[in-house]
């Protein structure tokens, strides 16, 4: 039951937090990238526990890593197969598809950084 409690609670964090920085970034969201985002924060709940001795730079890369994949799926299904345009960094160098781009490596890589010490912090508290 705690795994459950604890999977529900990073996701639900990822959603809304994600949800929150799209919007302070961009100016609006889409409901798919609350479900992107609380993909990713679970996933960084498991790069923190995992990687709990490794450094911090080494878990915000494998973090922007993550991000990117992620991007890249959603982007596939709900820009190139649903036509959603939810986002598209065509004009962006060094872009793949419009779906993901260099840039937005990097600064996912900061955004791991900055919420990679959280997750540590929540599995600390969710066991």
């Amino acid at each position: 039951m705690n795994k459950i409690f604890k999977t529900v609670t990073f996701f639900s964090v990822g959603g809304i937090g994600y949800g929150i920085i799209e919007i302070l970034w961009r100016g609006y969201t889409h409901w798919c990238m609350l479900i992107a985002g609380g993909i990713c924060f679970v996933n960084f709940s498991y790069i923190a526990e995992k990687f709990k001795r490794r450094c911090l730079l080494f878990k915000a890369m494998l973090c922007a890593f993550n991000i990117t994949a992620v991007e890249m799926l959603f982007g596939f299904v709900f820009n190139i197969c649903l036509k959603k345009k939810v986002w598209d960094y065509s004009n962006q160098p060094l872009n793949f598809l419009g779906q993901i781009c260099p840039l937005y490596t990097f600064l996912w890589g900061i955004l791991g950084a900055v919420f990679i010490p959280l997750a540590e912090t929540l599995n600390k508290k969710i066991r």
